[in-house]
C-alpha cells in the first residue's frame, strides 16, 4: 500500500488519481477503526493534517464521539484560533481549547535540538488529562503527523509513542501530497492552506524562547504575508532575520513595491538585518546544523536593500552535516 500511496503523491493533481486517493482514504479508515476505539481526541491545530485525521474519524465514528483539541500559548501563531474553530465546526466534531506552558518550562525555553520533544510532551500531558475524563467510553488520542515528517528531525514524534498518541498518517505512510489529495476528495477546505508549524521553530537553536520573541515572530510574518505571500516563515537567526517564502515568490518579494516598508517593519520589531533565503520555503530549514565564525545565517541569504549577488554563505546538507547534528543531540541528551 506504500508503494500506492508514493503513487498518488506524484499524480496528486490529476485526475485520474482519485480511485487511489478514495483507497487511501479507506486504508486510514480500516486503521481508525482497528485501533478499537469509540471515542477520539485529536490534538487539532486547524492545519490539514490534523483536520484530515479529525475528518476520517468523523467518518468511522460518527462526528459526536470525536473531539478536536487545539493548544493555545505564545508559540500559537495569532489569528489561527479561529480559522481552527470554523474547520472544526465545518466538520461537525465538539472542539475544545487548552491551555498549555511549554514556553514556562525551562527544558523548552533554552531551545536546543530537544525542544520539540518538551513541547509535544507538554500538549499531550494537557491532552491525556481530556482523555481520562473519557477513559470510561474506550478513547484514543490522535495526531495528525505524516509519513513526510519521519524523513526530518522530530523530537515530538518520541513524545507522541511515549504517551500512546496514534498517528494514523504516519504509521500508513501517507505524507503531505496524498493528505492534501484526500483533502481535496473529501471537500476541506484547509485542503490547499500553507503547512502550519508553531512559532518555535523559526528560532535558531541555541537562542532562548520567550513570549516576547515568539510575538514579534508572529508579527513579522502577518507583514509578509500582508504583500500577498501565503506560505512564510521568518526565522530568528539572533540579529538577523531571515525571510523564506515559496522558492517561485522570491523574485516577487525582492521586486514587490513595498519592500522598503517591510523591510522597516521588521527592523522595528528589533532585527538589524533582514535577508531572503535563496533557497526559499522548506521544512525543517533549521535541523541541519549551521556553525559558522561571526554567522548564524543560512545558506544562499540575500540581504534586502543590496544588489542580488552570489549566495552570501554557501549551505551544505549532506548527510554527514546531518549525523553530526543527531550525535551532538544525542550526546546531549544521554
Amino acid at each position: 500500500m506504500r508503494l500506492r500511496v508514493e503513487f498518488i503523491s506524484s499524480a496528486v493533481h490529476d485526475e485520474p488519481a482519485a480511485p487511489g486517493v478514495d483507497q487511501v482514504i479507506a486504508m486510514l479508515e480500516r486503521a481508525i477503526k482497528s485501533y478499537g476505539a469509540r471515542r477520539a481526541v485529536v490534538a487539532f491545530s486547524g492545519g490539514v493534517d490534523s483536520t484530515v485525521v479529525a475528518a476520517l474519524a468523523a467518518r468511522v465514528m460518527g462526528p459526536g464521539v470525536v473531539t478536536a483539541v487545539t493548544a493555545v500559548s505564545p508559540s500559537y501563531p495569532d489569528g489561527e484560533l479561529e480559522a481552527a474553530r470554523e474547520v472544526a465546526s465545518s466538520l461537525g466534531v465538539e472542539y475544545r481549547t487548552v491551555q498549555t506552558h511549554e514556553v514556562e518550562r525551562e527544558a523548552y525555553a533554552r531551545n536546543d535540538a530537544m525542544r520539540c520533544f518538551h513541547c509535544k510532551t507538554e500538549l499531550y500531558a494537557n491532552l491525556a488529562r481530556l482523555l481520562s475524563e473519557q477513559a470510561g467510553a474506550g478513547a484514543v488520542l490522535l495526531a495528525g503527523a505524516n509519513a513526510d515528517d519521519a524523513r526530518d528531525f522530530r523530537p515530538g514524534l518520541e513524545a507522541a509513542r511515549q504517551r500512546g498518541v496514534r498517528n494514523p498518517l504516519l504509521e500508513a505512510g501517507v505524507g503531505k501530497s496524498p493528505v492534501r489529495a484526500i483533502a481535496r476528495r473529501l471537500g476541506l477546505a484547509v485542503a490547499d492552506k500553507p503547512a502550519l508549524a508553531c512559532l518555535s521553530s523559526r528560532v535558531a537553536y541555541g537562542i532562548r524562547i520567550t513570549p516576547n520573541l515568539l510575538a514579534r515572530i508572529d508579527r513579522a510574518e502577518q507583514a509578509v504575508r500582508s504583500l500577498g505571500f501565503g506560505l512564510v516563515r521568518v526565522r530568528h537567526l539572533g540579529e538577523t532575520a531571515s525571510i523564506e517564502v515559496a522558492i517561485e515568490d522570491i523574485a516577487r518579494l525582492r521586486t514587490h513595491p513595498r519592500l522598503g516598508n517591510l523591510v522597516g517593519e521588521l527592523r522595528r520589531l528589533g532585527w538589524d538585518e533582514i535577508v531572503v533565503d535563496a533557497e526559499g520555503y522548506r521544512t525543517g530549514s533549521l535541523n541541519v546544523l549551521i556553525q559558522r565564525q561571526g554567522s548564524a545565517r543560512p545558506g544562499g541569504d540575500l540581504p534586502l536593500g543590496q544588489p542580488a549577488g552570489p549566495p552570501l554563505l554557501s549551505r551544505s546538507c549532506e548527510q554527514g552535516d546531518w549525523e553530526r547534528s543527531k550525535d551532538l543531540c544525542q550526546h546531549e541528551h544521554a
